[in-house]
This record gives C-alpha cells, structure tokens and sequence, in this order.
C-alpha cells in the first residue's frame, strides 16, 4: 500500500493518524465561533479542521419534507439553508488555520463550492451521501487533488463503483473511510472493523469518520486496526443549537480522543517481536534456566532430584529449560554447588 502526503502532511503507512476535527457546520453562523473551532482542534493537537461547504439548493429539493433523527419542525431543506457557510469567510478560516498550525480543510458540496474552496484546501473531503455522486467525484478529481472518501449508507459494491471512477479520472491519491450514518452511532453499529476490509479490498490508506458518542473507543480501535485517517465532530459545547452539537466531542473530549490514538500508536510498536530494552533486567533475572538444587559431585550421574528449572535472579543463568532432558542423566564434569546454573562446560558428553 502506497500513502501519499496532504499539505506536505504523510498519510497512510509508518504516518501517524491524520487526525480531523469535523467542525462541520457547528459555527452556527457566526465566525468567531468558527474560529473558536479552530483554537480547539489545535489546541487537542489535532492535524485538520474541517468545515462544510454547501447551498441548500445544490444539495436539496425543496419540498424535502422532515428528517426525523433531527426532531425538529423545520423542513431539511431550512435547517439546512440555515447552516450554509458563507463563501466570504474561507479564506479567513484557511488564514486562522495556518496561524494556529492545523491544516484547513471543508467539504464541498456541489461544484460551484469546490470552486471557491479549490484555492484553499489542500485536499478534498467527500461526504458519504456524495460519494456515489459519480459526475460530482470526476468533478474533483479534475483538480488533481488528493481525495478522502466517506462509505457511509454505501455497500462495499457501491465503494467499489466509487473508487473504479476515481481511478479512472486519474486520482491515486485516495483514503476510505468507514462511516456509519448515523447520528449519534451506537457503539455496538460502529462496525470498525470495516477498517481492514477496506484497506484489504482497495490497497489504499483507510481510516474512519465516527459518530459514537464515546472519545476513545472506536478511534483507538480504528488506529489499532490501521487507521491511517480519524475524523471527529468537534463542538464548543453540546447543548448549543444545531443539529451536529449533541454527538459531538467537547474540547477536553477532543484532547482525550487524540491523547488515546497518540497513546495506542505507541502501544502498536514496530511489530517487530524482540527483546526491548525495558525488558533487559527480567530478562537476565527472571527467564528460568536449569540449576542445581543441591551440591553435586564431579562424576556423580545428574538426576532429576538435583537439578530444576528456576529463575536465576542475580546468579548466573544456567542452559535454557528446553535442555533439562538433555542435562539429566549426564555426569557433572566438576563440583557443582547447590544453585549454580548448570553450564554446558558442566556436564559430560
């Protein structure tokens, strides 16, 4: 599997998780809020902030009716017309982004979005209800842009349709993401281990866009699985109005969240199995070797009642336990004393 870099940023195998808060559309309208976003995501040490970029027009019919996981009474068309982003604040949000050192990015919608963002993004996030949105993929892909692509509400045949068209238009630079649409996902939905199957089926770098209400579970788990990428809502506080605040992480959740993918690269290691350093003193001291466990006479037949296979602690190591059966029976070259390892050198052919 070959990564690839976003903004000079590696992503995929031997990177650490590119780590994005999903600001979304949790602004509420008002920049000062969207900047507060931003000093989170970078202040919890996050990589990207991403935004959204749409126009309820582009992205609804009008007479679209409710959607009842909102319980709200406004249509879906005007909640989301409410929670546009205006394109005027983009390149002061890049500007934000840059000064607090996290990378901005924001996912459009429609073409005419992409257009005002392509200057300032350096990568494209797809949404899961676009990634199906074939002429709107060849749209992107056009840019010669890198592409992090969300599954959610998609069979993996549907992917596979996907990722053969951004192929085809050229794109190889491409993360999958497993994603469950749904708002909040409950643990036990979370299905992380997508993950794998992903990376397997299209050698490319995955990762996940979690709606669990849990900071560290399905992240860490994604990250022990291979996470390349994890994607987060990030809100100032839950009980704000909007229709992403309830499932998104707070501030110190958000620092939790990147704390536990940080801590479970660590813990992943190299993978290669060695003796570490740290394991150095145990292992001197605590492996168990053949010993004596009385004094035994130079020429005197080795039995089973004298010698065991113990810890040797500060002594000296004996031979290793699987050469017990090859000990007993033999006889002592020298004196052995009761608690010596007993040493090749010790025992007659």
């Amino acid at each position: 599997m070959d990564g690839f870099s976003i903004g000079g940023r590696p992503i995929g195998p031997g990177a650490p998780t590119y780590v994005i808060a999903e600001a979304g559309s949790n602004h509420n309208g008002d920049l000062d809020t969207a900047e507060e976003l931003i000093d989170v995501a970078a202040d919890a040490g996050a990589d990207a902030v991403k935004f959204q970029t749409f126009r309820a027009e582009d992205l609804y019919v009008e007479d679209s009716g409710e959607v009842e996981y909102l319980n709200d009474d406004d249509s879906i068309y005007d909640i989301v017309e409410a929670m546009e982003m205006p394109y005027e604040w983009i390149p002061e949000l890049h500007d934000y982004c840059r000064e607090r050192g996290v990378q901005f990015l924001s996912t459009p919608f429609d073409e005419r979005s992409a257009a005002e963002l392509a200057e300032y993004v350096p990568a494209w996030k797809v949404a899961s209800y676009t990634s199906s949105h074939h002429p709107f993929l060849r749209h992107l892909a056009d840019t010669d842009k890198p592409i992090i692509l969300s599954t959610g509400a998609h069979e993996l045949e549907e992917v596979r349709e996907s990722v053969e068209v951004l192929r085809d238009a050229g794109v190889t630079d491409l993360a999958l993401l497993q994603c469950v649409a749904s708002y909040p996902t409950p643990i036990h939905e979370a299905n992380v281990g997508v993950v794998e199957t992903l990376a397997r089926e299209f050698d490319v770098p995955t990762g996940l866009s979690d709606h669990t209400l849990d900071p560290v579970v399905a992240p860490s788990a994604a990250v022990a699985l291979g996470a390349s990428v994890v994607e987060k809502h990030v809100t100032l506080d839950k009980t704000m109005e909007g229709p992403d605040h309830e499932f998104a992480l707070e501030p110190d959740e958000l620092g939790e969240m990147v704390t536990a993918i940080r801590d479970t690269e660590l813990a992943l290691g190299s993978g290669e199995k060695t003796v570490l350093a740290v394991e150095r003193e145990l292992h001197e001291k605590a492996r168990r070797a053949v010993h004596a466990t009385r004094d035994i006479a130079a020429d005197e037949t080795i039995t089973s009642d004298a010698v065991k296979v113990l810890r040797p602690g500060e002594r000296e190591a004996g031979v290793e336990p699987k050469h017990y059966d090859d000990i007993v029976g033999r006889t002592a070259a020298r004196d052995i004393s009761k608690g010596d390892g007993i040493q090749w050198d010790d025992v007659n052919e």
